[in-house]
């Protein structure tokens, strides 16, 4: 039996990455904000009785995220891989995006990471062995106009995917990072009537290119920073 922690795993992303671990028989550790979509994640993964809810938890918070995964290894005994899906979005020219929007990208998508991984790595590290990944963004490695915070804050979580892969590689834990283009959700449709869905990757895509990186099968590989990208 392998544990993996998911987080933000009523989302989009979360949610079929929560379905593709738990279909490879991993137990999962469920956390987002609220607890009711949450419980109805894991009531609709195999076995629902053996994967474990965590909301309410303050990922922006060191304390809580240590919290969260001695909530995880109690319960389970072991954590064998981290998939953090929290994050956020926003498309603002300059004149609109001031230090208040900036702050709100890096706490979201950088500072989330950092938390929850330290917590996550000081649990593994005894084991030997583990498998953390993060969520890149291709606007990271060239950001299109309107996009600078965002990209910023992206390029910010692939620094430390290095950073932390090469850093950890005596230990025997792995560190890697999937880069999605548009992702095929709800929000983005709206958000983009006028553009085509067939283009984008679809949350299941990339959570099955997530479930490889926490598996045995990805042992060799750390301090990816993997494209999946659909056909856009």
């Amino acid at each position: 039996m392998k544990v993996a922690l998911v987080t933000g795993a009523a989302g989009n992303l979360g949610r079929a990455t929560a379905a593709a671990l738990a279909s490879r028989g991993f137990r999962i550790a469920a956390l987002d904000r609220l607890a009711a979509p949450l419980e109805q994640v894991v009531a609709g993964l195999p076995a629902p009785e053996a994967h474990l809810v965590l909301d309410g938890v303050d990922l922006m918070d060191a304390a809580a995220c240590a919290a969260a995964v001695a909530r995880v290894t109690s319960h389970f005994g072991r954590l064998d891989g981290v998939a953090h899906t929290v994050g956020g979005f926003t498309n603002a020219p300059i004149e609109e995006a001031g230090p208040a929007m900036w702050e709100q990208m890096f706490r979201l998508n950088l500072l989330t990471t950092v938390n929850i991984f330290a917590a996550a790595i000081a649990a593994m590290r005894p084991a030997g062995a583990g498998s953390l990944v993060a969520i890149g963004a291709m606007a990271a490695l060239r950001s299109p106009g309107t996009l600078g915070a965002y990209s910023a804050s992206k390029s910010g979580v692939l620094r430390l995917v290095e950073s932390h892969a090469e850093e950890l590689k005596p230990t025997g834990l792995r560190v890697n990072a999937v880069l999605p283009g548009t992702m095929d959700t709800p929000q983005n449709r709206a958000a983009m009537p006028d553009a085509d869905p067939a283009l984008w990757v679809q949350p299941a895509q990339l959570a099955e290119a997530i479930a490889f990186l926490l598996s045995d099968a990805a042992s060799g590989i750390t301090g990816a920073l993997l494209p999946v990208t659909g056909r856009g």
